[in-house]
Parts: structure tokens; C-alpha cells; sequence
């Protein structure tokens, strides 16, 4: 859980606190190879996304979790998804998540007010 604290650090907050919903959209693109969004979303490769800000990790019924996920003992928020999207491997060891993650703190913020907009 230290290194989420640590990734924190990193990520600025005033690009945590904006962010462009359909900037955000157009850069799930790649992220839709694996998982959905939106009213009729689903399990893919990846766990559905629909209300992931509050969720906790690893509990949706309809995906099969790492056992590293089911028991990170993370609720998903602004601040534990910045910090995966940009090093999942870090914030969750073990993760079943192929993914190098997001550099960059503007995109980060794009994706996140994407993702509270598809609720």
C-alpha cells in the first residue's frame, strides 16, 4: 500500500483535479480491447468498468481476478486508480493487468473524468 503513496506523489493534483471527458474517451481506445463501459458492458479480457470509483478491487462477479487483486484490499478512487493507471505492476503485484501504464498526469486526468462520466 506504501507504494500507492509514493505514486501519489508523483501525479500533480492540479491534473488530478481537471480533466476532459471526451478527450478521455478517445484515449480508452486502447483500453476497450479489454474492457467495457456503458450500459450493456460486460467482463472481456478485462473486468467492466461501469461504477469503478468506489468499487472495490477485484469484486465484480463476472470476471475472474488475480488472487493478487482480490486481495489488494483496494476501493477504487481518483487517487488508487491514478496510481494504477500509471504503474499497475507497483500498485498491485501479481496483477493479471498487461499493461506498461500511463506516463502522463494530463492523460491520466482525461481518463478519469471519462470514467466518472460513464457511470
Amino acid at each position: 500500500m506504501w507504494k500507492i503513496v509514493l505514486l501519489l506523489a508523483v501525479i500533480p493534483l492540479q491534473a488530478m483535479a481537471a480533466g476532459d471527458a471526451v478527450r478521455g474517451q478517445r484515449l480508452f481506445k486502447p483500453c476497450a480491447s479489454c474492457h467495457q463501459i456503458g450500459p450493456y458492458a460486460t467482463a472481456a479480457y478485462g473486468p467492466q468498468l461501469n461504477g469503478i470509483i468506489g468499487r472495490k478491487a477485484g469484486a465484480t462477479a463476472d470476471f475472474k481476478y488475480s488472487e493478487a487483486m482480490k486481495k489488494s484490499g483496494i476501493v477504487w478512487n481518483e487517487q488508487s486508480l491514478a496510481a494504477f493507471m500509471r504503474a499497475p505492476d507497483e500498485v498491485v503485484p501479481g496483477t493479471k493487468m498487461r499493461f506498461w501504464g500511463v506516463k502522463d498526469a494530463q492523460q491520466i486526468a482525461d481518463l478519469l473524468a471519462y470514467l466518472r462520466s460513464a457511470h
